[in-house]
């Protein structure tokens, strides 16, 4: 049976501390709801029968930046929504730490930067990113169409490259996009993920 983090919870308080263990992979992955920028009410069941990816997603960490300013995460996110993928960013950031952004500033986000999630979820208090022990930003998690996590890590292999070096990456997520696509296992199912700390309350 799919985990469900609570609503209530969600709009409340934290039931999970920053030190939550890790999702498994291979195991269903933690059901949760949350809204995103337009106001609209998001759950990740919702989405049973696609694959989901995750993206946690904070605009001042300079290594989210790089993504985006190379056009990487963007072409990324196009190339995970061509394969049939939904690709839900979350921002974990609380209220006066880097990256927080209301409705507002979200939505602003992904118009300048031409992103193209599904959707862009807010997570200020932090529940569903310590569910998931999401500790960077990036960090990637991919659900496969029955629930299941099939990856989680870094987007990819190139945690120093400069703009120019990173074309020639090994791209984890896409990767793990293609295989669980052509029903293959996942080959490279966890890395160690890269960037700046998620900007939590606690």
């Amino acid at each position: 049976m799919t985990k469900f983090i609570p609503v209530a919870a969600v709009l409340a308080f934290a039931l999970a501390a920053p030190g939550a263990a890790e999702q498994t992979n291979g195991q269903a992955a933690t059901d949760f709801k949350l809204t995103d920028a337009s106001g609209k009410n998001v759950q990740l069941s919702d989405y049973r029968g696609k694959t989901v990816v995750l993206e946690w997603n904070n605009p001042g960490c300079p290594f989210v930046q790089r993504h985006y300013d190379s056009g990487n995460m963007q072409k990324t996110q196009a190339a995970a929504k061509a394969g049939g993928a939904v690709w839900l960013t979350i921002n974990s950031s609380a209220p006066g730490k880097q990256g927080h952004m209301d409705a507002a500033g979200a939505r602003q986000f992904v118009a300048a930067k031409k992103a193209a999630p599904a959707h862009y979820l807010l997570d200020p208090k932090g529940v569903v990113g310590k569910g998931y022990a999401a500790k960077t930003t990036p960090h990637i998690y991919i659900i496969d169409a029955s629930g299941v996590l099939r990856y989680q890590g870094a987007i990819d292999d190139k945690p120093a490259a400069r703009v120019e070096e990173m074309p020639a990456a090994r791209n984890h997520a896409l990767a793990a996009l293609n295989e669980i696509k052509a029903g293959k296992a996942v080959s490279v199912a966890q890395t160690q993920p890269y960037g700046c700390s998620v900007k939590y309350a606690d």
